[in-house]
């Protein structure tokens, strides 16, 4: 949650504000924990394994935090609007940039503000006890450490490559230190460009736009983009075969946190369902609509009780159009925290829920959610998928299908991320175990009824992928840039990439090829070359999407383009 909240941890930090502290580290634990490590696990009787798991976290470490320079971490990628800032995290700067990130910093990637007055200042006292880092536990500076290659390294990757992720052959949790190496966004290298296989073209499509994130193609060809960080959605329009599009404008602004897109009905779509941080909502829509008709309808106005944490939420429906599926990622990596309950009481609260629900704060989180397209009957479809950032309904089959992110903090090979169909009623996993009966070493022994019912995925990824948006390819096109037929069915997903791994894997987009509308278990690459090398990256996959002449459309939002690829004729 406190995305971009971090300084150097060089020197004791100021006088804490008044506030709770107490409250604040629990605030703390469930909305910030998931991201951020404190730089305080090396402390006396933390065990180094200990010491790694909480140090390898995707954000800055935030001991000393308060009274620092902002965007000071060594080594860590800011934003360039963070970098620009020149903040001091004094008790004053944090509460202003609590209150509304993107109002302080604009062009911060923090999504999610803390609007009330007391949580801020409970979570800035937390903070303010925080000590001065300690120095880097030896064998963890990864950069210093040697490694084995494996054949999910970057290097390794290039259009056609396959990869297997045998499950029967993952290693034991721990078997390697946790890494932590978040991405730096550097610029295009002269000489680097996209390799995509023999017989396809990539060209940039667009440029300039703000982090855009999942896009969706509507019926009549029109691109509708989720630019998240700035709570807008944004609508192109391009000719079929046209290397650039010729209508660009803003849909709707002034949403939470928007991420999923969705038409209803499929044919002649009377509404744009739009999936915020912690709701959906729908716009009136009439074909070639470049700005909404009329104001969002809210039709779910709450998804949980917690919004910390992973915070894409998807939308799709059915092929009938009876239902509605929505995607929600947990608030922490692995459930740290979560009270503990009894077999009667478990029991009691999946009777009300459903089976492998989480509870606490972790409540209607990690799953998928179902109900009608007014939003009535809201309910859970599956549980333990850790954070389903993407969602789609299979054509044909009407399979609901997600890409979901696994947990971090158990190694370079753990826990391997997945694309995988949806069966109602299904337990995926999280937090107990993963890919099977392999139980997560920090919930020992707690939920040994769940063993025999955690259902393996169909398509497990290199661990920490970090899969985004899938899409299938359809069935039937017959634009100018369409894929040969071998690819029609086929799922592309978008990878964003490793932070958790010691060597980058990820930063791609792959294809998972369908026999009769079922997976291998295999996948490949399809699109690489956003790597410079284990810590820096000049592009970032999110979105894919298929025009309406059959050519794929990616979204980088580390540079704010898009990217078009299409067969080579």
């Amino acid at each position: 949650m406190l995305a971009v909240l971090s300084a150097a941890s060089q020197a004791v930090a100021q006088t804490p504000a008044a506030g709770n502290a107490e409250r604040g580290r629990a605030l703390f634990q469930q909305s910030c924990a998931l991201c951020h490590p404190t730089g305080q696990a090396g402390a006396p009787g933390a065990t180094p394994a200990a010491s790694a798991a909480a140090n390898a976290l995707p954000g800055p470490i935030l001991a000393g935090v308060v009274g620092r320079p902002s965007a000071s971490v060594p080594n860590y990628g800011y934003t360039p609007a963070l970098t620009a800032a020149h903040l001091t995290w004094d008790t004053a700067t944090l509460d202003r940039f609590l209150s509304g990130p993107t109002i302080l910093v604009p062009g911060t990637v923090m999504p999610v503000p803390v609007p009330d007055a007391t949580d801020r200042r409970d979570l800035i006292a937390f903070l303010a006890t925080l000590r001065p880092a300690l120095p880097p536990t030896p064998g963890l500076d990864v950069s210093a450490m040697p490694r084995k290659a494996t054949p999910g390294d970057y290097p390794n990757d290039a259009p056609g490559v396959h990869h297997r992720i045998e499950v029967a052959k993952l290693p034991a949790p721990f078997a390697t230190v946790s890494a932590r190496i978040n991405a730096r966004t550097s610029p295009q290298p002269d000489g680097a460009k996209l390799s995509v296989p023999a017989g396809f073209q990539v060209k940039l499509f667009l440029a300039g736009l703000s982090g855009p994130r999942l896009m969706r193609t509507a019926p009549n060809g029109d691109i509708f983009i989720a630019e998240t960080a700035q709570n807008r959605i944004r609508v192109l329009r391009a000719a079929d075969g046209a290397d650039a599009p010729t209508e660009n404008s803003v849909y709707a602004d002034h949403l939470t946190g928007p991420f999923g897109i969705a038409f209803y009905p499929a044919v002649n779509p009377q509404w744009v369902y739009v999936a915020n941080l912690n709701s959906v909502v729908r716009f009136p829509y009439h074909a070639g609509d470049l700005k909404a008709s009329g104001p969002a309808e809210t039709i779910v106005p709450l998804l949980a009780d917690s919004t910390a944490g992973h915070t894409t939420r998807d939308v799709g429906f059915s092929l009938d159009g009876r239902r509605m599926f929505i995607s929600v990622g947990s608030g922490s990596n692995v459930a740290e925290g979560i009270p503990a309950k009894t077999p009667e009481e478990i029991r009691a609260w999946e009777a009300s829920h459903a089976r492998g629900s989480a509870w606490g704060f972790e409540a209607n989180r990690a799953d998928v959610l179902v109900g009608d397209p007014a939003g009535q009957g809201i309910k859970i479809f599956a549980t333990g998928i850790r954070n389903p950032v993407g969602l789609a309904v299979q054509p044909g089959t009407g399979e609901v299908w997600v890409a979901t992110n696994e947990r971090d903090a158990l190694g370079d090979e753990l826990v391997p991320d997945y694309v995988t169909h949806v069966k109602e009623g299904g337990y995926y996993g999280w937090p107990w175990y993963y890919m099977g009966n392999n139980e997560d070493p920090r919930h020992p022994g707690k939920r040994p009824d769940l063993a025999k019912e955690t259902i393996v995925p169909d398509v497990p990824l290199q661990a920490h992928s970090a899969p985004l948006q899938l899409t299938f390819y359809p069935a039937s096109v017959s634009g100018p840039s369409a894929f040969p037929a071998e690819y029609r069915g086929d799922i592309f997903v978008a990878s964003h990439g490793s932070w958790n791994r010691s060597g980058r894997t990820g930063t791609k987009v792959i294809r998972i090829h369908l026999q009769n509308g079922k997976s291998t278990g295999e996948y490949e690459d399809f699109m690489t070359g956003f790597v410079i090398d284990d810590a820096r990256v000049w592009g970032r996959p999110v979105g894919v999407t298929v025009a309406h002449d059959g050519a794929l459309l990616v979204s980088d939002d580390a540079n704010g383009t898009l990217w078009r690829v299409s067969t080579s004729r």
